[in-house]
């Protein structure tokens, strides 16, 4: 059951909103719902992960300031549930264990790969992933102490947290579940849906057609028994 996480009483004023788009073009915004909604079904029978997408995430009490709002961020250890931000001290002190982004034309470097890893390592994140389709490049990063290092080899790599894969396909970012099925965007499993009821039409369509032969089949025998009893031949004498 989803919870609504209740705000707690401060008289500081926390912006619900950076004042920016949520994506810069239809890419990014499909990468991130498809990775969004790809980790909600992972973990759809884990009541205590959170995932959200460009939510905005107070680590501090009291420092309004100080924020961000990771493309897409999980939360292992919180209920599921609408919030309108993360507020960490609300959250037993949880920050994100894994965090995404998706670059876009207007991202510069210093942005991604400084500010926000800056600001990832200093408020505990364990795996920041960095993805930038106009250039085809993954980039990771694991924690390691008070660190977070870079993943030497993106590439077939495991998430730790997540448990899922990360691969190029084509110069494409392309996540997989441990099952080893890719993740897929709202327009793939439509398909895929719609694929799946036409085989089931087609799979009752020969059901039906089986069975109307059969009875078919059964119809013939019986009248050819008559004809045999008619004739006075007993069909028992026959290894049929």
């Amino acid at each position: 059951m989803i919870q609504q996480i209740q705000p707690t009483t401060d008289d500081i004023f926390y912006p619900e909103s950076d004042g920016k788009p949520m994506a810069d073009n239809t890419l990014q915004f499909e990468l991130i719902t498809t990775i969004k909604y790809g980790l909600e079904v992972h973990f759809k029978d884990d009541p205590n992960v959170f995932v959200a997408g460009d939510l905005l995430w107070y680590p501090i009490q009291g420092e309004p300031k100080i924020n961000q709002a990771p493309d897409v961020m999980v939360v292992i250890g919180r209920p599921k549930g609408h919030r309108r931000s993360y507020k960490t001290w609300v959250e037993d002190n949880l920050n994100p264990q894994v965090t995404f982004e998706i670059a876009s034309e207007t991202n510069t470097i210093k942005e991604l790969e400084e500010d926000k890893l800056k600001f990832y390592r200093t408020h505990g994140v364990e795996e920041y992933y960095l993805y930038d389709p106009n250039r085809a490049k993954l980039k990771g990063w694991l924690r390691s102490g008070k660190k977070l290092e870079p993943i030497p080899q993106m590439l077939g790599w495991v998430s730790p947290r997540l448990g899922i894969t990360f691969e190029l396909v084509a110069s494409q970012l392309v996540l997989y579940y441990p099952n080893g099925e890719p993740f897929a965007s709202y327009l793939e499993i439509s398909e895929q849906r719609e694929q799946q009821r036409q085989r089931a039409e087609q799979a009752e369509e020969a059901l039906e057609q089986a069975q109307e032969a059969l009875e078919l089949e059964r119809t013939r025998m019986k009248a050819l028994l008559e004809q045999l009893k008619a004739k006075g031949i007993n069909p028992d004498d026959f290894d049929l």
